[in-house]
């Protein structure tokens, strides 16, 4: 529920709050639960009223027409008002929906109920038009769905801001928000979940065969707070030195085996703004978040996003307060920031676990593990290692002389070598499996990060793993994926129509820079398109044409030639063929290893896309003293030039008593006999306009000139 509607909500039970940060009890929640629950019951009721009464008015006029009409017309009366009752008890049904949409879309995880849409006027009673039924998967976009409901992105979010939903066009909509949405454009709504997946499904664990598994944790925390440093410190080796610009850009997965044998699986996330989707990913499938703050810092945008993710995928986190041992440190401060984002720790009095620590030096470094080692026995994290794996892809590049390369965390089961696996709509055996130092390993049991080779295709990062009991079997579901992913993506397509031609053309010429975008790993490269595309004004919109993970093909060359797209690259390099065709059919390839240069380049094309502004800059001015008439060249003002320079390649406008009362162009400019290009001030001159033959003494010729001023994004 937000939090306006609950304080008013509070306040009208004369409960005292001051403002959202006040708490509340248990007892006081089942009060607010009660109230609104009245509130509905007593609009149905006092709609049950209104149908009623009109019922009743009904009826009397009827038997009044009855005793009064011909026999004749006494059908007609009665249809009449089988119309008249179906049309009252849609519009009462009307209401009532409109209420309880009110009062639910005040509450948060409280599933919206659908109602189908009745007939319009004239509808015979009890029968309901059949709605249109739209299948789409959880966890769509706003854009995507608006596409599926044919409909535009703005209607789509407006409909969402009635519900209490803040979207804007790349948001993703949870099932009950997607139901909500397509209720109110008449769409039912058929969820389809990833075919086989009930195939997938393993069986439920039995309490014998389970037993402990590793935690799984990711860092997380705003850029250069210090997360790859304390990934650095326990794993006593240097990640950072192979990032680019010390900024971690991929989700790291490493397995540590603490010095008494225990084993924690480490999830390092990136702490750019770019990266939401793979700080996402991180806290989906990790049991505890490490929320990195750098005690000289204060807690940043990225470090209430990940507060916000951590929350939504209902993990525990554990604070780590880094940087203690500079000058500048306040830990006092950062604990201070935290409380007001709920997360109130222990020295305080609340249940939030901190540990202040330092990622360089080591301080309380120990500390920290023994936190995370407590907080995983509290879970009691137990998994069957002796069923078939099960797992999630976290990210997905391509090798060259390696091929495919997924870095997969197993969840449940153990993967070995020669499993059949499959993972969204890509198939594949397990040929070999590396740990993130490189080295093979024959199994992975459940929480163990391991690189799998042997994929058909790329995956998508984020897809779910399953090993399957052969290679056909794992082949055959695939395809079956793919086939609903395609046949998606086609009703997603759209061909323009006259009338989104018609208002293309109305809102102006709209500028388009088409970007082919190749990355190492699909995380990274899903970031930069959704860092791109937000760049997109109502001028100038960027699309991205086709994305992949690999190397920059010939192929990819040949679409930017065709389509006269830009080529981007993020650490990734062209094939020798491709560098050679592209510059023989001049396509421009952008190479990035840093997203902040990658997002800066983009920007700058897209101001050059803008039309310039044009601006006037007033260059001279000067005032008629006296008037000549020649037949020759018609009406002469004789002029003082009072400041600038009169030019005659320059316009003019004409002020008398201060009013424009002409604008065009000065045909001739003269210096005594002579035509002049321009005259400096304080001099005399003779100035002709164009088609203006009315100049009285003592109005003012000022001239200007038109400059295109370039324009930028802002």
């Amino acid at each position: 529920m937000s939090s306006e509607a609950l304080v008013s909500i509070l306040k009208s039970l004369q409960v005292d709050v001051k403002s959202h940060m006040s708490s509340i009890g248990a007892d006081v929640v089942e009060q607010v639960r009660l109230k609104l629950a009245r509130e509905k019951e007593a609009v149905k009721e006092e709609e049950a009223r209104k149908r009623e009464k009109a019922a009743l008015a009904a009826r009397a006029a009827a038997e009044a027409q009855r005793r009064t009409a011909p026999a004749g017309a006494l059908a007609t009366a009665k249809n009449a008002k089988v119309l008249k009752k179906g049309k009252k008890r849609a519009v009462d049904e009307k209401l009532i929906r409109a209420s309880v949409r009110r009062t639910m879309a005040e509450m948060e995880g409280t599933k919206r109920r659908r109602h189908h849409r009745e007939r319009e006027e004239g509808a015979a009673v009890g029968v309901e038009e059949a709605p249109r039924i739209i299948r789409v998967s959880e966890f769509i976009s706003v854009a995507e769905l608006a596409g599926q409901l044919e409909v535009k992105p703005q209607e789509v979010i407006a409909v969402c801001m009635q519900l209490g939903i803040m979207a804007n066009i790349n948001r993703r909509l949870d099932k009950d928000s997607i139901s909500a949405v397509a209720d109110e454009f008449g769409f039912a709504v058929e969820f389809v979940s990833e075919l086989g997946e009930e195939v997938e499904e393993a069986a439920a664990d039995e309490a014998g065969d389970l037993k402990p598994r590793p935690p799984v944790v990711t860092i997380m925390g705003h850029v250069d707070h210090g997360k790859t440093s304390l990934l650095d410190y326990i794993r006593k080796t240097n990640v950072i030195a192979g990032e680019a610009g010390g900024i971690t850009q991929h989700i790291g997965a490493y397995e540590v085996e603490l010095p008494r044998g225990d084993k924690i699986t480490f999830l390092d996330t990136p702490g750019h703004e770019a990266f939401t989707a793979m700080r996402a990913r991180g806290a989906q499938v990790t049991d505890i978040v490490v929320l990195v703050v750098a005690a000289d810092d204060q807690v940043m945008p990225q470090t209430v996003e990940a507060i916000d993710h951590a929350r939504a995928a209902n993990v525990p986190i554990i604070i780590a307060i880094n940087k203690i041992d500079l000058p500048g440190a306040n830990v006092e401060k950062v604990r201070q920031d935290l409380s007001k984002h709920n997360l109130l720790v222990e020295e305080w009095g609340g249940k939030t676990i901190a540990v202040s620590i330092s990622a360089k030096v080591g301080t309380n470094i120990e500390k920290l593990l023994e936190m995370i080692l407590l907080q995983a026995e509290l879970l009691e994290l137990k998994a069957d290692p002796s069923k078939a794996a099960r797992g999630i892809v976290i990210e997905s590049r391509v090798e060259q002389g390696r091929g495919i390369i997924a870095t997969v965390l197993v969840q449940k089961g153990t993967l070995r070598v020669g499993d059949a696996f499959v993972a969204g709509s890509t198939s594949g055996k397990v040929r070999a499996m590396l740990n993130e130092r490189g080295g093979r390993v024959p199994e992975a049991g459940p929480s163990t990060p391991v690189e799998v080779l042997g994929w058909s295709a790329g995956p998508q990062a984020g897809d779910t793993f399953a090993a399957m009991q052969d290679e056909r079997e794992a082949r055959e579901l695939a395809t079956k994926r793919g086939q609903l992913q395609r046949e998606q993506e086609f009703r997603l397509f759209r061909h323009v129509t006259l009338t989104d031609l018609y208002s293309q053309i109305k809102a102006g010429k709209v500028s388009d820079l088409l970007v082919v975008l190749k990355g190492d790993v699909d995380g990274s490269v899903e970031a930069l398109e959704d860092s791109l595309t937000k760049l997109s004004t109502e001028e100038v919109q960027l699309r991205v044409i086709h994305r992949a993970v690999g190397q920059i093909s010939e192929s990819d060359v040949l679409l930017a030639a065709a389509s006269n797209a830009v080529i981007i690259g993020f650490h990734v390099k062209p094939d020798p063929k491709a560098v050679e065709l592209g510059a023989k059919e001049k396509v421009d390839i952008r190479l990035y290893d840093i997203i902040y240069e990658a997002v800066a380049d983009v920007k700058d094309a897209m101001s050059g896309l803008l039309k310039p502004e044009i601006r006037e800059s007033v260059v001279g001015s000067a005032e008629v003293r006296q008037i000549f008439r020649t037949t020759k060249s018609g009406v002469i003002a004789g002029c003082m030039v009072q400041s600038g320079t009169m030019q005659r390649s320059a316009r003019a406008r004409l002020i008398r008593e201060g009013q424009v009362v002409w604008d065009g162009k000065i045909s001739s400019l003269r210096r005594f006999k002579d035509d002049v290009r321009e005259v400096a001030s304080g001099y005399e001159c003779g100035i002709s306009l164009e088609d203006r033959d009315d100049i009285k003494e003592k109005d003012v010729i000022e001239a200007y000139v038109l400059e295109e001023v370039a324009r930028r994004l802002s």
